[in-house]
C-alpha cells in the first residue's frame, strides 16, 4: 500500500490527535504514524502538510511533521525497498522529496526552518556525493540572491550541510571536502567581508541615531547571515584541510581569515559599551559576535598551529588578548564570557606544544632519510619562529604583569561570590572546586598554572613575595571580609596550585608555622574565607610536607573537619582523604585519631544535603578504613554500621549514591572478614531490602547488590538461617536478568559448598528454578560459568540431585549432541563440558542417566529444534564422548573414559561394534595419566597446595577450603580407571558371550590392543 497526496488531510488529522490531551486518542494516532512510517508516499505526504503555510495548517502541526519527516530520514532513507526490512523510500521519492525541499527553504517560521535545514543535511550526509553531487552547487547559487532573508536561510542549511558531512560520516573523505572548500570559499568569505562592512556602517550611524533601529529589520537578518557564514568559514577551513601539524603544509585561508577577525573584534568591541544601556538588543548582539570571533580564532589555532604562528596573526592576537586580561578600562568594553575566551587563547598558546622548542625536539628520534631530516628541521624551524613571536609579546615584564594581574584581580573573590557562599557553603564549594573554561576565575586559575609552569624560574620569586605580603595587608586576627583578606585567599590559592615549584623561595614548615597555623587560630566566622583555602592548600602540598609538621598539619586538617562552615569542612574532607590515600598521611599512626576522624565524617554526612558531599564524605570513611585495615576496624563497627545504615535511609531516590554506598558496605564487610556478623544488624536488613527486584532501581542497583550478597558469603564464617532464607531471591534476579551471572553463580556455590544437604531441604525448588533458567537462557559464555557448578552438585549429590534438575540435564543432552562447532570455540566447550557432567552423572548414577535418555519430552525437544533421532541417544553420546574427546581437559578425558567403560556392559544395540574406538580413548587416557601428573588448572586445587598457600587469615571454613576438600573426594579422581576397564571388559565379554567379543577384539587395529595390554599392565 502507497500513500498520495489524497491522504495529506488524513495524515493532517492523525498528526492532530498524535497531539491531544486524551491519551487513548494520542496512543491510536501514535500507533497509526508508527505504521504510516513504513508505507511509501507518507514522506511525501508529510513534506506537503510544511509546505501548506496559512490558516488552514497550524503552525505546531507543521513542526510536528518536519520532526516526523526528520526521524523517518533518519530510518529508513538507506534502506533498499528489496531490503528485509521492506520500508525503504523510492528512488523516485528521494529525487521528489531532495527537489522539493530545496524549494522550501524559505521557510518563516524558525523552528520549522531549522528542522528543514538539519533534515537537508541529514539527506546530504547519505547522498553526498554519489546521489547528489550538484547540492553545494545549488546552495551556492541559491546563496547569491539578492534576497536577503532567503540567502539567510540557504546559508543555514548550507553550514548543517557540512557540520553533519564533518561530524557524521566517517566515510566521507578528506579530498571530497576540500574539493566543497576550494569551491564555496571564496563566495563565502567575500560575503562575510561584504557584510561586515555593513554592520559596522550600521553600528556607527546607530551609535548616532538610535532611531533608525525600527528600520534596521533587514540589517539584522545580514548580522545573522554573517554570524552563519562566520561558522560556515570555520568548518570549510577546519574540515577542509587536515591538521598543519601533521602535514606541514601552511593553510594560507587561516591567516588570511584570523587577520581579519582580530580587525572586526577590535572594530565591533568598542560598541559594547555604547550599546549597552541604550540598545539591548545590539549590545547582545555585539558581545554574541565578539565572543564568536574570539572562539573561531581559538578553533583555528588549536586545529592548525604552524598556519596560526604568521606575524600579522599570533602576536597580534596574544598581544591583544592581554591587553583585555590586564587593562582594567576593559572591564566595562567587554563581558566576562569574551574575557574568558581571551584567556583561553593565551593558554592555548602557552601550552601549544608546536610553539615550545624545547618539547619539539623531547623524545627526538633522529632518521636516517633525507624526507624524514626535512620535514623534522621544518617543524623545528617553525616552532623557533613561533616561539620569538610569543617572547615579542611576553616579555619578562609582562609576564610579571600578567601574573599580578592574574592573582590580584581575577583570583580574587567577587562580592557575587562571598554571596553565594553566605546563601549555600555546600554548593559553592563543590562549584568553586572546578578548574574548567566556562567562568572567568576556574578559568584564570587554569591560565596561572600554564604561566607558572612556562616561565617557573621567574614567577616562582615574585609569587613567593607576595605570600609574605599578604600578611601585612591580612593580620591574622581580623575579623571583617576585607580586601586584604580577598588578596591573601587569591596568594594562598596561586601558591596551592604551584607550590612543587615555590620549594627555593618558600619554606613549607616556616610558612605552616609563621602563617598558617596562625591564621587558622582565628575562629572568627568570615575567616571561614581563609580556612577553607587553608584546608585545601595543605591538600596541595601534601608531597612538600616532610618531619615533624606533619602532625600539626593532620591535627590542622582534624579540627578543620569540625568547622562551623559546611565549605570549610568539605575542604578539610578533601584534603585528608587525598593524603592519606596517595600518601598514607606521611610517616605518621593516626589510629588514635580514626575515631574522631570517623565521628566528624558521620556528622558531616548528617549535615550535607548535595550528592556530591555525601560522596565525598563517603569516599573518606573508606581510605580511613583501608589506612586501619584488618582487626583494627572491630572498634569502630557499631558506629559504622549505624553511618551506613543512616546513609542508607536518607538515600532514598539518589540511585547513584545507593551504587556507591553498596560499594562501600561490599568493602567494609571484606575488611572485617570473619568478623563480619559483627555488622548483620546493618547488612542484613538491606540485603532483604535490595535482593527483591520488585523494588525501585532494583536493576540499576543489582550488579552492586550481588557484589554485596558474594561479599558477605565469602566473609561469613557460617551460613546463618537468614543468609539461608535470602537464596530464593536468586530466582527473581535470575529471571530478571543473566548480566551478571558470574557473580550469581558463585553465590550459588557459596550456599552449595557451605550449606550443603540443608540447602536441597530448604530451597530445591529455587535451585532447580536458577539452573534451569541459566541453561536454557544462558549464551557459551554464561554456561561455562554455570557448568562447573552443575558438575560440583553431581559429584556431591549424585542421588539426590539429578532428579530434582532433571531438566536442566535435559538441556544438557541436547547441547552435547548439538552444540560443537569448530568455529565456535566456547560452544564446543560447552558441548564438551555438557558432555563431561552426563559421563559423571553415568558413573555415579548409570541408572538416572538411561532413565533421563529416556524422558519423552527430551525426543520432542530434538524433534522442535528439526534434528532427527533415529538410534539410541545413549549411542549419540558414546560417539560425542569419542569425538570430543581432544577438546576436553585431563578429568573430562578420564569422565569420558569411565563412562564409556561402563557403557560396555549395558546390553544396546551397537556398542560391541564401537569396541575398539572406545578401547584406544580408554587405553590412551590411562598411559596419559601414567606419563604425567594430571594438570587440573581449570578445576581448582587441591586442600594441600591451599595450606601451601595461604596468607594470613585464612580460615578452613572457606568456600575455597570446601572445594578442595570435596574434589580430594572425587570419586572419579580417585578410581582407577584400568580396574575398572578391566571388570568391564569381563562383565562385556559375559554379556555378549567369547565369540561375538572375540569377534570384535579381532576387527581392532593390533597397535590399539599392544597399547591395550601395556595399559592393563601399568595398572
Amino acid at each position: 500500500m502507497a500513500l498520495s497526496v489524497g491522504d495529506v488531510p488524513d495524515i493532517y488529522a492523525v498528526l492532530v490527535n498524535s497531539l491531544s490531551t486524551d491519551e487513548a486518542t494520542r496512543q491510536t494516532a501514535e500507533a497509526l504514524l508508527a505504521q504510516c512510517e513504513t508505507l511509501q508516499g507518507f514522506c511525501s505526504c508529510l513534506l506537503a502538510i510544511i509546505a501548506s503555510r496559512g490558516k488552514a495548517s497550524r503552525d505546531y502541526v507543521r513542526l510536528l511533521a518536519a520532526v516526523h519527516l526528520k526521524n523517518c530520514v533518519t530510518r529508513y532513507w538507506l534502506h533498499s525497498v528489496n531490503s528485509p526490512i521492506k520500508s525503504g523510500i523510492e528512488n523516485e521519492e528521494k529525487v521528489y522529496l531532495r527537489k522539493s525541499l530545496l524549494l522550501n527553504m524559505q521557510e518563516e517560521n524558525d523552528k520549522i526552518a531549522l528542522q528543514l535545514a538539519t533534515l537537508i543535511a541529514r539527506i546530504v550526509c547519505f547522498d553526498y556525493p554519489k546521489e547528489w553531487p550538484d547540492i553545494f552547487s545549488m546552495l551556492a547559487q541559491q546563496l547569491q540572491t539578492s534576497d536577503v532573508f532567503t540567502s539567510y536561510r540557504v546559508s543555514t542549511v548550507l553550514f548543517r550541510s557540512l557540520k553533519e558531512l564533518s561530524t557524521k560520516c566517517p566515510a566521507f573523505n578528506q579530498r571530497n571536502y576540500y574539493e566543497i572548500t576550494a569551491h564555496l570559499f571564496d563566495y563565502i568569505w567575500n560575503l562575510w567581508k561584504s557584510d561586515a562592512q555593513i554592520i559596522l556602517q550600521f553600528f556607527s550611524e546607530l551609535s548616532q541615531h538610535s532611531s533608525i533601529l525600527g528600520q534596521s529589520n533587514e540589517l539584522m537578518l545580514i548580522c545573522e547571515r554573517w554570524l552563519v557564514c562566520l561558522k560556515i568559514i570555520r568548518e570549510l577551513i577546519c574540515s577542509g584541510y587536515a591538521s598543519d601539524s601533521t602535514t606541514m603544509q601552511e593553510v594560507c585561508q587561516v591567516k588570511q581569515v584570523c587577520a581579519v577577525l582580530l580587525v572586526a573584534i577590535q572594530s565591533i568591541l568598542p560598541y559594547y559599551s555604547i550599546f549597552k544601556e541604550r540598545q539591548s538588543k545590539l549590545w547582545g548582539y555585539a558581545n554574541r559576535a565578539c565572543i564568536k570571533l574570539m572562539k573561531v580564532l581559538n578553533i583555528f589555532q588549536d586545529r592548525h598551529p604552524y598556519s596560526f604562528a604568521h606575524v600579522n596573526v599570533l602576536p597580534v592576537a596574544v598581544d591583544f588578548c592581554l591587553t583585555v586580561i590586564t587593562h582594567p578600562e576593559y572591564a566595562d568594553k567587554s563581558s566576562e564570557d569574551f574575557l574568558v575566551q581571551c584567556m583561553v587563547l593565551v593558554n592555548l598558546v602557552l601550552e601549544c606544544r608546536e610553539y615550545n622548542p624545547c618539547r619539539m625536539r623531547i623524545g627526538h628520534v633522529i632518521i636516517e632519510t633525507s624526507e624524514h631530516t626535512s620535514l623534522d628541521q621544518r617543524k623545528i624551524k617553525l616552532s623557533d619562529a613561533a616561539s620569538s613571536m610569543v617572547e615579542s609579546v611576553l616579555p619578562a615584564d609582562r609576564i610579571i604583569l600578567l601574573c599580578n594581574v592574574l592573582i590580584r584581580r581575577y583570583l580574587i573573590y567577587t562580592e557575587g561570590d562571598i554571596n553565594d557562599w553566605h546563601a549555600n557553603p555546600e554548593s559553592f564549594h563543590h562549584g568553586q572546586n572546578l578548574l574548567q573554561y566556562t567562568e572567568k576565575r576556574p578559568c584564570a586559575e587554569v591560565l596561572f598554572i600554564v604561566l607558572f609552569d612556562n616561565y617557573m624560574e621567574q614567577l616562582a620569586p615574585f609569587v613567593a613575595s607576595i605570600i609574605h605580603q599578604v600578611k601585612a595587608v591580612s593580620p591574622s586576627l581580623e575579623t571583617e571580609i576585607t580586601a586584604g583578606m580577598l588578596l591573601k585567599d587569591s596568594a594562598y590559592t596561586a601558591a596551592g596550585h604551584v607550590f612543587y615549584g615555590l620549594s627555593k623561595y618558600l619554606s613549607f614548615d616556616e610558612w605552616f608555622r609563621g602563617y598558617l597555623f596562625v591564621d587558622l587560630s582565628n575562629g572568627n566566622p568570615n575567616m571561614r574565607i581563609i580556612r577553607r583555602r587553608i584546608a585545601l592548600l595543605l591538600g596541595q602540598c601534601a608531597s612538600e610536607i616532610k618531619g615533624v609538621v606533619q602532625k600539626d598539619v593532620c591535627v590542622a586538617l582534624v579540627g578543620l573537619l569540625g568547622d562551623q562552615d559546611m565549605a570549610v569542612r568539605l575542604a578539610a574532607c578533601s584534603s585528608l582523604c587525598y593524603a592519606v590515600r596517595v600518601f598514607g598521611i606521611w610517616e605518621l599512626d593516626l589510629f588514635e585519631c580514626i575515631l574522631t576522624c570517623l565521628k566528624m565524617c558521620f556528622k558531616l554526612a548528617e549535615d550535607a544535603q548535595e550528592f556530591d558531599s555525601k560522596m565525598q564524605v563517603l569516599s573518606f570513611v573508606l581510605v580511613l578504613l583501608e589506612y586501619v585495615g584488618g582487626n583494627r576496624i572491630v572498634p569502630f563497627i557499631n558506629e559504622l554500621s549505624h553511618f551506613f545504615q543512616e546513609i542508607w535511609e536518607e538515600s532514598s531516590g539518589e540511585c547513584l549514591l545507593q551504587i556507591e554506598l553498596l560499594d562501600a558496605i561490599r568493602t567494609f564487610i571484606s575488611f572485617l572478614g570473619y568478623n563480619s556478623p559483627h555488622c548483620y544488624g546493618m547488612v542484613l536488613p538491606l540485603l532483604h531490602y535490595v535482593l527483591n527486584v520488585d523494588n525501585p532501581n532494583a536493576l540499576n542497583l543489582l550488579e552492586g547488590t550481588l557484589l554485596l550478597f558474594e561479599a558477605t558469603l565469602s566473609n561469613a564464617p557460617s551460613i546463618v538461617p537468614q543468609l539461608l532464607d535470602f537464596f530464593p531471591y536468586l530466582v527473581g534476579i535470575v529471571n530478571r536478568s543473566l548480566d551478571h551471572l558470574k557473580i550469581m553463580i558463585n553465590i550459588v556455590e557459596h550456599y552449595i559448598v557451605l550449606v550443603g544437604s540443608d540447602l536441597l531441604q530448604s530451597h530445591a525448588a529455587s535451585l532447580e528454578s536458577i539452573l534451569d533458567t541459566i541453561v536454557g537462557n544462558a549464551n557459551d559464555k554464561g554456561l561455562l560459568t554455570t557448568l562447573p557448578t552443575i558438575d560440583l552438585l553431581v559429584q556431591m549429590f549424585p542421588q539426590e540431585v539429578p532428579p530434582l534438575i532433571s531438566g536442566a540435564l535435559q538441556k544438557l543432552v541436547f547441547i552435547s549432541l548439538c552444540g560443537g562447532n569448530e568455529h565456535y570455540p566456547s560452544r564446543t566447550a560447552a558441548c564438551v563440558t555438557s558432555g563431561a557432567i552426563l559421563a559423571r552423572l553415568l558413573v555415579q548414577n548409570r541408572d538416572f542417566l538411561a532413565q533421563l535418555l529416556s524422558e519423552p519430552a527430551l525426543v520432542v525437544r530434538f524433534q522442535q529444534a528439526g534434528i532427527s533421532v533415529n538410534q539410541n541417544l545413549l549411542l549419540l553420546l558414546v560417539d560425542m564422548w569419542i569425538n570430543k574427546v581432544d577438546d576436553a581437559d585431563c578429568i573430562q578425558k578420564k569422565e569420558y573414559a569411565m563412562a564409556l567403560s561402563i557403557v560396555l556392559t549395558w546390553n544396546i544395540p551397537g556398542v560391541i561394534e564401537k569396541l575398539g574406538d572406545i578401547l584406544r580413548l580408554c587405553t590412551s587416557v590411562i598411559i596419559g595419566a601414567h606419563e604425567r601428573t594430571c594438570d587440573d588448572s581449570s578445576n581448582g586445587v587441591t586442600v594441600s597446595s591451599l595450606f601451601l598457600n595461604a596468607g594470613p587469615g585464612y580460615s578452613n571454613t572457606s568456600k575455597e577450603f570446601k572445594k578442595a576438600q570435596i574434589r580430594d573426594l572425587d570419586p572419579i579422581r580417585n578410581a582407577s580407571l584400568g580396574d575398572m576397564l578391566r571388570e568391564n571388559l569381563e562383565a562385556c565379554t559375559t554379556l555378549h558371550g567369547d565369540v561375538v567379543f572375540d569377534a570384535a577384539i579381532s576387527r581392532i587395529d593390533p597397535v590399539v590392543i599392544a597399547q591395550l595390554q601395556l595399559a592393563l599392565k601399568i595398572v
